[in-house]
């Protein structure tokens, strides 16, 4: 019986994380049920960043029980895929690195640096941000196509 996809070297799992791609996050309920939620990332250093909002369910969850689970999809028609288990830190807004991080977030996800200023600007309404950074303990790429 022959192999339906290939596994993805760790070269191919970090060109593939290096695209502004969706990550679906999933967070632990307090009753067990997953909490899923698309966020935006940077991948580097071995380690996921993303940002959220500290009053967001996720950020809740995460506080309780830092295991996570992400996946990030390379959308119809990629079908390729690369699934991070591990734990997550919310790092403290005093962190001197966290502002810079958090802009580099949500700059690769627009065109210009204008762009994302407006875009960060919509969100001064909605509270404060929290970073996140996951560390991984185990990462698998599967490559269907």
């Amino acid at each position: 019986m022959t192999q339906a996809y290939n596994r993805m070297s760790r070269t191919q799992i970090d060109a593939f994380l290096a695209a502004p791609r969706h990550a679906i996050v999933a967070a632990q309920r307090e009753d067990g049920r997953p909490e899923l939620s698309p966020v935006w990332y940077v991948f580097e250093a071995s380690r996921l960043y993303f940002s959220t909002f500290s009053r967001a369910a996720r950020c809740r969850h995460l506080r309780r029980d830092p295991r996570i689970a992400i996946c990030v999809d390379g959308a119809h028609p990629d079908a390729r895929y690369v699934r991070i288990e591990g734990t997550a830190e919310i790092v403290d807004a005093s962190t001197p690195w966290r502002d810079d991080l958090e802009w580099r977030i949500l700059r690769r996800y627009h065109d210009s640096d204008d762009e994302a200023r407006r875009y960060e600007a919509g969100l001064a309404d909605q509270g404060a941000s929290a970073l996140v950074v996951v560390t991984p303990d185990r990462i698998i790429g599967r490559d269907y196509n």
